[in-house]
């Protein structure tokens, strides 16, 4: 799978966990279609991709036995790291350890871990 099409999948699996796991109304940001995505968010979205799915690969799969909460932290970890790569100051919001992330974002993270995986077979 390409890098462009790895970060689509990234991206319609977070607009799919916000629209399931979001209280109430989301931001429009959180569910800006793929053609309307910042270059800096397809990219960090790919490099989140690419991450999951080494990881999958270099545990021959076995990543996949990982908790629900193991998932979400690997993910949401990933992305702090493309917030620092992508902004200087990153807004705290961005960079806020598992622990501080609201619950919809914790689920909606494990769900992009496991489409990813569902992508990679």
């Amino acid at each position: 799978m390409s890098q462009i099409e790895g970060a689509r999948v990234f991206r319609e699996a977070w607009i799919t966990g916000v629209r399931k796991h979001f209280p109430g109304e989301p931001k429009p940001g959180y569910i800006t279609p793929w053609e309307e995505t910042p270059e800096w968010e397809r990219q960090a979205a790919g490099a989140v991709y690419n991450q999951v799915r080494q990881f999958l690969d270099l545990s021959d799969r076995h990543a996949s036995r990982l908790t629900r909460e193991q998932k979400s932290r690997f993910v949401a970890t990933c992305w702090t790291a493309q917030m620092y790569k992508h902004f200087e100051n990153p807004k705290p919001g961005y960079v806020a350890d598992w622990p501080d992330l609201p619950d919809w974002q914790k689920e909606t993270d494990a769900d992009i871990f496991e489409a990813i995986e569902d992508a990679s077979k």
